[in-house]
């Protein structure tokens, strides 16, 4: 019955679908984890200026649910998903950077590529992805005139 469940979920929601869901429920998860226990701010003054990380998680909190609700709409209409997915892990690639361009954290600069690549990069790539990709259909045999 579960596995029922689950392939009906997965037909509805499709494979763009699926990944906006794994992403924010992860996205909402890495905020809330920044509400129940805030990590070191090292490398994050430039957020931590403006105001505390437990704040700053209602931002990944946010995001994460935007991304997870855009999962169940249809392909074209989930550009909003996409859109907030990103927002999170750049601002925090924008703090590190900063961070080691004032030599506050010298391992800053491997963080914000980290999150460029593993997370604003691969949102970018699945934003881009068809729903279905469904190869050519090879060409019929001809029927040839025997000789």
């Amino acid at each position: 019955m579960a596995r029922r469940a689950a392939r009906r979920l997965y037909r509805a929601l499709g494979r763009r679908g699926v990944f906006l869901a794994i992403l924010g429920i992860g996205k909402t998860c890495w905020g809330v984890s920044f509400l129940v226990d805030p990590p070191s701010d090292q490398g994050l003054q430039l957020l931590t200026d403006l105001c505390s990380l437990r704040h700053w998680s209602w931002l990944w909190i946010t995001c994460g649910l935007i991304t997870f609700v855009s999962a169940f709409l249809r392909v074209g209409r989930d550009w909003a998903g996409f859109a907030a997915a990103i927002i999170p892990p750049t601002v925090w690639a924008i703090a590190y950077t900063a961070a080691v361009l004032s030599g506050q954290y010298s391992r800053g600069l491997w963080v914000a590529i980290w999150y460029l690549t593993s997370h604003v990069g691969v949102i970018l790539w699945a934003a881009t992805v068809p729903e279905h990709s469904v190869p050519r259909v090879p060409r019929p045999a001809r029927r040839g005139k025997a000789a």
